[in-house]
């Protein structure tokens, strides 16, 4: 591809920075005093620190009209598995009242093990699928700028859990490189990069299918040895013993991770749909998407989003809500967000003034301008509710409890509107023109949507 060249001056369309426009720059900013005094506070504490808007902080009380119970908060540490510790809480929920104890945890190093294995088997099928194009092709790019990461969607662990099962924590418990994951995935995209050349050769080569899988085969077993040095291997099978609050005691002896699945687990999570609010020129309300080359397991649950306005989905979450069940959701956290004080409100931090730059923008431009993805997985299990309208959401995070309201967070209804782009709902809420729409074929999105950036 022949890029274009760019002029600086004036026959081009770019403005020549000349030392006598910068003495204007430099002249106006010094003439005024309310940028030096802000110059004096940035410096000294930053950017954020300098915009808090204190007010925005004591606006409301931690105080909500419909809670859902939750047990603990947990601890994702430095790695990306929001989205696993976000679903593993709601079945930690739904366990411990199954079985009447105070406290249950599954084991996200379990699922996180083998979602690694698949997302490695996934990208080598994405490999040979896009073998004909050529390095520098966007694709091709894209798959090997990260060949597998910690992140993910909801529907890959509904596969995962119907393909694996699950255990308690106690089970497969963390290890440092579940904890922290950076180094593993360095030296794990690095072997599947080299992995990538030497599959695309195969193609090229014209070798022959029987030959690349047994090639894929012993790749495969590579990553799963990297996988169990850093993270264990998982088990076979397990026990499950436990006392209930009346002190009665339970044994669930030798089971596999799948009948332990079975046995166990409260939620058909094939009864809920993922949907999303994503207001952009390639997307409409009211029909389903997927994402290009996003999965783990091959044979897996498609990936599928509703797409809905704004209003719907508030109203879905509120609805499953009431009925005391919280919500899986996807968010960017990273906007506007006090993470010591657990607050997400978009008026917390005062830029616009602190700059004296209009940072104004709607959720379609964000979205389209790259300016705002998911980033973030959490659970919503609360709201509280004023003339029936929605003012502040309750938040359970995995970043710990020393942060926050013991590791929950409260999101206003505006952060919502704004940075809110998926919830994850319960079938029976929905309308049956919205169950017809999600049963259709999707639109498939390219591999760098934002709506695939989660995973």
């Amino acid at each position: 591809m022949k890029l274009k060249q760019f002029v600086l001056g004036n026959e081009g369309r770019a403005l020549e920075i000349t030392a006598e426009f910068c003495q204007k720059l430099k002249s106006n900013y010094e003439g005024t005093p309310k940028y030096k005094l802000a110059e004096l506070g940035v410096v000294r504490n930053g950017v954020v620190e300098s915009a808090e808007n204190v007010s925005a902080k004591s606006q409301n009380p931690f105080v909500f009209s419909i809670e859902v119970p939750t047990l603990k908060i947990p601890q994702q540490y430095h790695s990306g598995r929001c989205w696993l510790f976000a679903i593993v809480n709601l079945l930690n929920q739904q366990i411990s009242q199954k079985l009447e104890i105070a406290e249950f945890e599954l084991s996200q190093n379990y699922l996180y093990f083998y979602d690694k294995l698949e997302k490695a088997n996934f990208f080598y099928k994405n490999i040979i699928e896009t073998a004909d194009l050529e390095l520098g092709s966007r694709e091709l790019d894209f798959l090997l700028s990260k060949p597998q990461e910690d992140g993910g969607q909801w529907d890959m662990l509904v596969s995962l859990i119907e393909k694996y099962g699950i255990v308690p924590s106690y089970s497969m418990p963390e290890t440092e490189n579940s904890r922290s994951s950076a180094d593993m995935n360095k030296y794990l995209n690095a072997k599947l990069r080299l992995d990538a050349k030497k599959l695309r050769q195969m193609v090229a080569e014209d070798c022959s299918q029987k030959d690349i899988d047994e090639v894929t085969s012993q790749m495969l077993a590579e990553v799963y040895r990297m996988l169990a040095i850093c993270i264990g291997a998982p088990p076979e099978k397990i026990d499950m013993k436990y006392r209930d609050d009346a002190g009665n005691y339970h044994a669930g002896l030798n089971l596999t991770p799948k009948e332990f699945a079975n046995k166990y687990l409260l939620m058909n999570l094939k009864d809920y749909i993922p949907i999303i609010h994503a207001p952009s020129k390639n997307k409409v309300y009211n029909q389903t998407y997927t994402v290009a080359m996003m999965g783990n397991i091959i044979e897996g649950q498609p990936i599928k989003y509703l797409n809905v306005d704004m209003a719907t989905l508030k109203a879905l979450t509120i609805k499953q809500l009431k009925d005391h069940e919280a919500v899986w959701f996807g968010s960017d956290i990273g906007q506007y967000t006090d993470r010591k004080l657990g607050i997400m409100a978009t008026d917390i931090y005062a830029v616009d003034n602190l700059f004296d730059v209009d940072f104004t923008s709607n959720k379609q431009d964000r979205l389209e301008y790259c300016q705002s993805l998911l980033t973030h997985a959490m659970v919503i299990s609360g709201v509280d509710l004023q003339n029936d309208q929605p003012t502040i959401w309750k938040v359970q995070n995995s970043w710990g409890e020393e942060i926050g309201y013991k590791g929950f967070f409260m999101m206003t209804d505006a952060w919502l509107e704004e940075y809110v782009y998926q919830v994850v709902i319960n079938k029976k809420y929905l309308t049956k023109e919205q169950l017809a729409k999600y049963q259709e074929e999707p639109v498939i999105l390219p591999p760098w949507d934002p709506m695939g950036s989660l995973a």
